[in-house]
């Protein structure tokens, strides 16, 4: 059913020669920027929570690597669910669970409450807004700009994270942990109520083609059986694993999450706090770091439209590779914290448009979001290992400079490996992308 709404500012735009896909990757770009700052609280509460309940870096880190997993492993699972039941209903559904998860977590007082909540709940409910959103908007509303509006896209996510941390931190000294939670809660909820008002599923809703399209394209199928709504990413899966791209793209988004989210992101504010770096002034870094990921991430969308997309990662893994080791060596003073920032926020998560073109044109564009996703749960796996893995040395070595060298040897191994994809002509159904 047309929204009165959004057709008529799809008219009025499209009298002035803008597309409503434009539309629809803003509210995308939001609702992805929310359930960024979702993610992104946990490595800012770490210390609260241990100082609340007497939890150690290792149960919270566990916790953490739940909702890091999830996060990834409902990708796939979250792109059949778009396709039957359409992107809106299924985002509003999302971040209706995020707002539970977090809400019911004022209440809680036993380790297990943390794991259900923040890790099941909270890793559920953001896997289903995670990159495969993105991919999935960008494909079905973008035959031009897909690299771009996918940076723009990724952009929200990785800036998210890192740009809330600040605020969450500052409002979690004075106020609580639960108060920095609750302004994320109220954030979410207006982004509930722009995805219900101006959200679609497809241009063919409102009477458009694809952006770039002269021709209108008919939205795609959707499954009526239940079995083969569930079966349908497993069946991806089986066809994708045998081909030689899908693994090199699996296990080099794996080093990506290893060497971002999992490490960087979760571990950032501890790691700083063992050089007497004070919370507040770690978040801030972080979110010059996010802010340098902003630009270096829509920059990478451009050039993944005009360069080879092998080389670009080629470029971006091992140049990631070198900050992360820099960056053990450096003692972390401020001018080479700066210096890393730079670089590394430049770099943060440019590898995504590269990986998202290559899959589109590999596998076509029918599936891409769906293959995206699995290729994205290597990402999450990636994450969740060295959130895990990070903890565990600094409990044992008391010191995470081994787990950042760690992470500059697999990233310059990924730029190495991502050469073995194969240039090949792309599928028909995905020459428009």
């Amino acid at each position: 059913m047309k929204s009165p709404l959004s057709h008529r500012l799809a008219c009025w735009l499209q009298t002035r020669g803008i597309h409503y896909g434009w539309i629809v990757a803003a509210t995308t770009f939001l609702t992805m920027l929310a359930t960024a700052a979702a993610m992104g609280s946990a490595g800012i509460l770490i210390a609260p929570l241990q100082a609340e309940f007497g939890w150690t870096t290792e149960q919270v880190s566990t916790a953490i690597a739940i909702r890091l997993v999830l996060f990834g492993l409902f990708g796939p699972f979250a792109a059949a669910f778009m396709n039957h039941f359409g992107v809106r209903a299924v985002v509003a559904f999302a971040l209706g669970l995020i707002c539970s998860g977090l809400l019911l977590s004022f209440f809680m007082t036993q380790l297990w409450q943390l794991l259900l909540l923040w890790g099941v709940v909270v890793g559920i409910g953001t896997g289903m807004t995670a990159l495969v959103l993105g991919a999935t908007v960008a494909t079905r509303w973008f035959a031009q700009r897909r690299g771009l509006v996918m940076g723009l896209m990724t952009a929200s996510t990785a800036t998210g994270q890192m740009v809330f941390q600040p605020l969450l931190a500052a409002i979690t000294e004075a106020s609580g942990w639960r108060a920095a939670i609750g302004l994320i809660v109220v954030f979410m909820l207006g982004i509930m109520a722009l995805i219900l008002l101006l959200m679609r599923d497809h241009p063919a809703e409102i009477g458009l083609p694809l952006h770039g399209d002269a021709a209108l394209t008919p939205p795609p199928p959707r499954s009526t059986r239940f079995t083969a709504l569930a079966m349908a990413p497993l069946q991806n899966l089986r066809e994708v694993s045998r081909t030689g791209t899908f693994w090199v793209l699996f296990l080099s988004f794996y080093v990506c999450g290893f060497s971002t989210n999992g490490l960087i992101h979760t571990h950032w504010v501890p790691m700083n706090h063992d050089f007497g770096i004070a919370a507040l002034s770690a978040a801030a870094m972080l979110a010059v770091i996010g802010g340098f990921d902003f630009v270096g991430t829509i920059v990478s969308g451009w050039l993944a439209d005009r360069y080879d997309n092998r080389w670009l990662l080629f470029w971006f893994y091992g140049l990631r590779g070198l900050s992360l080791i820099f960056l053990s060596f450096s003692g972390f003073a401020p001018m080479a914290l700066l210096v890393f920032a730079v670089f590394y926020g430049l770099d943060w998560v440019a590898t995504v448009p590269p990986t998202v073109k290559l899959t589109a044109a590999r596998y076509g564009a029918a599936t891409a979001s769906m293959t995206f996703g699995w290729i994205f749960a290597g990402h999450q796996i990636g994450a969740a290992s060295a959130a895990w893995i990070a903890g565990v040395l600094r409990t044992d070595l008391e010191t995470y400079m081994p787990a950042l060298q760690l992470a500059g040897a697999l990233c310059m191994m990924a730029a190495l490996v991502v050469l073995l994809v194969r240039r090949e002509a792309p599928p028909r159904q995905a020459m428009a992308g």
